[in-house]
Parts: C-alpha cells; sequence; structure tokens
C-alpha cells in the first residue's frame, strides 16, 4: 500500500528536492516504494522549464528564485500553501501523463465537494483548479509536474491562506497575478484539517 507523509514545519526546497531525488532512485527499482508527501515549504520562486531563458532573476523581493526542473513557468510557495508531492510509477502503472493530470485534478474536486467548495478545470488555459467567488474564477490549484525514467513526481500546490502578495510581483504559470487567489482572501468557508484529511482519503483511494 502505498505510504502518505506529513512532513511537519516548513521546509526549505533545495533540501526537500534533495530528499525527492534520493527516494526516486529507489522507486525506480520498487513500486513499493512510492509515497505521497504533503508539506509547506519557506517562501521560494521556483522556475519551472517553461519560463523563458531571458529570464535571469536570482532573488525577487529578498525571496530566492530557483530553476527546476519540473513543467510549467514560475511560481511561488509558501507558509500557507499545501503542496503534495506524490512520487508515483506511472510506468509500472501503465499510465499516461494526461491521463494522470486527470486523476489529480479528480482527486481535489472530490475532496473539495466533501467541504461543499466546488472546483473547476480550464483546460483551455493550463492546467489546475478555479474556485468561483461574485461571477469570477480565481486559481487556487496548480500542477507542476516532472517524468523520468517512468517516475512522476513534483506534484501540486494549493492556496489556503498564504501571502498572495509575492504572487503580484509574477505572472504564475503564464498567468495573469489577479487570476490568483486563495480561499481565505476570497472569504470560503473551510476546515483545513478536513480538507487535508479528505484529500489523504481520495489519494489511498486511487492509489492503493
Amino acid at each position: 500500500m502505498i505510504k502518505i507523509k506529513q512532513l511537519k514545519g516548513q521546509k526549505k526546497y533545495q533540501e526537500l528536492t534533495k530528499l525527492m531525488n534520493k527516494h526516486i532512485q529507489k522507486m525506480s527499482e520498487n513500486i513499493k516504494e512510492e509515497e505521497i508527501w504533503f508539506l509547506e515549504h519557506e517562501n521560494v520562486f521556483t522556475a519551472g522549464s517553461s519560463t523563458p531563458k531571458e529570464f535571469k532573476v536570482n532573488e525577487i523581493n529578498k525571496i530566492p528564485v530557483i530553476k527546476v526542473n519540473r513543467g510549467g513557468k514560475i511560481t511561488f510557495h509558501g507558509p500557507g500553501q499545501l503542496v503534495i508531492y506524490p512520487l508515483i510509477n506511472l510506468k509500472k502503472r501503465k499510465k499516461n501523463i494526461i491521463d494522470y493530470i486527470n486523476l489529480l485534478e479528480d482527486i481535489c474536486i472530490k475532496a473539495f465537494k466533501r467541504s461543499d467548495i466546488k472546483l473547476y478545470k480550464k483546460k483551455e488555459k493550463n492546467r489546475g483548479l478555479w474556485v468561483e467567488k461574485n461571477n469570477e474564477l480565481k486559481k487556487i490549484i496548480f500542477i507542476g509536474l516532472r517524468y523520468s525514467k517512468g517516475i512522476i513526481h513534483h506534484g501540486l500546490s494549493i492556496n489556503f491562506n498564504l501571502d498572495l502578495n509575492n504572487f503580484q510581483k509574477i505572472d504564475p504559470c503564464g498567468l495573469n497575478s489577479k487570476d490568483i487567489s486563495s480561499l481565505y482572501a476570497l472569504k470560503i468557508n473551510y476546515d483545513k484539517r478536513k480538507i487535508y484529511q479528505d484529500l489523504k482519503e481520495e489519494f489511498m483511494k486511487v492509489f492503493y
């Protein structure tokens, strides 16, 4: 059975990715090593493989910018944002990347539905999920992945109550920063512990 780990505290991005890379090596040899990590990061901007080559900034608002090997453009991670890293052997599970992304979105939709929060897909822009408030859709869930040697890693981030000011410094994932929000900023009632638990249960239903 796949393991779900709740990592305590706020994790430094580079230290966490080192741990991830070590674990991925185990997974390439044994599907039983699959895990799903729930955590929060310290403040950090990460620039994915689709970030323009001319972007050479190393720091924004005194927060480091780290170039990473996941897909997508630049985004922000920080306290108040749940990051989920499913470390999954897609090759042995015989799933393609598009099917996997659909699964991630569906897991979130089902988990949030338990709290009467409706999430929306907008595939014409990019992958991830939106909520509606005052007849406007705001993105709160982001997906950025890396596939290598049959293993999919990195994952998704969910804006609960993080400081959105740092999103104003960038065009996150190629979107206008005005399209980005959080459950807290939108004044949507939620129980963070309940959503965490519901997400874990929905992940276990799919990746048992």
